[in-house]
């Protein structure tokens, strides 16, 4: 059974983060290890309050989990500062294995979930070590990173907020290939978690030996089925989670 770790922040909901990532890893197989680097207190509304995790324990947890267990491949999620951000790329810099880098910068309901020094630090000094980055369009404005000029790693630009009938996901490699993964919208306001499912069925697919387009194009299925899934559930007042 292939090992992964998500390094992310905890959702008390359980719909995202270190939660969904579980939950995801679990449904296709896999076995997931955590490193948390934030508490939330959040539910289907809204996120009303984040405690980031101490810098040493968040380096704890990476030394407990590398000492022991055969880690296949990484999916990080929110990171909420750069005293965090440097633990995790001191705990990453010799990793030899695959990197998915879900850039969490703001919530759903708009709470700021990373602080601005720490995202030009992820993209000088993290991005560099991921096999792949999965911004959402805002993410990707803020990144400059709509054309991939700047980076050497690739990014899959999630098209999820665009106003469309049809679902358009564009993974850009280094060399300049773009793969495009296109799929009808789904009709559902529980879309709570789909980054978070998308970059952990990217890494699972990865730890597998599944090439980037290839493990890319499972995770997207994988999102389909979890938004088809979840489509009629009603699980809290707001933006509900996605259902395997």
């Amino acid at each position: 059974m292939e090992i992964i770790l998500t390094i992310a922040g905890s959702d008390s909901s359980a719909g995202a983060g270190i939660q969904q990532d579980l939950k995801t890893a679990t449904c296709m197989g896999a076995y997931c290890a955590t490193v948390i680097t934030a508490i939330t207190a959040q539910n289907t509304m809204g996120v009303n309050e984040v405690m980031t995790v101490p810098s040493e324990v968040v380096r704890a947890q990476l030394q407990a989990v590398f000492s022991d267990l055969d880690i296949k491949a990484v999916k990080i999620g929110m990171i909420p500062n750069i005293e965090c951000a440097k633990i995790i790329v001191n705990a990453l810099s010799n990793a030899v294995c695959p990197i998915v880098c879900d850039p969490v910068m703001i919530s759903t309901s708009g709470t700021r979930l990373m602080s601005e020094d720490c995202i030009d630090y992820l993209r000088s000094s993290l991005f560099p070590l991921c096999t792949v980055i999965t911004p959402n369009l805002p993410e990707a404005k803020r990144l400059n990173a709509d054309g991939c000029s700047k980076l050497t790693t690739a990014m899959l630009i999630k098209g999820g907020h665009n106003n469309s009938n049809v679902m358009t996901d564009r993974l850009m490699m280094p060399d300049g290939t773009v793969h495009t993964y296109s799929s009808n919208k789904i009709d559902s306001t529980n879309l709570h978690g789909t980054g978070c499912t998308m970059s952990t069925a990217i890494a699972v697919g990865l730890a597998r030996g599944k090439s980037l387009p290839e493990a890319v194009g499972e995770a997207k299925e994988i999102i389909n089925r979890g938004i088809e899934g979840g489509k009629n559930l009603s699980i809290g007042h707001g933006n509900g989670p996605l259902w395997f």
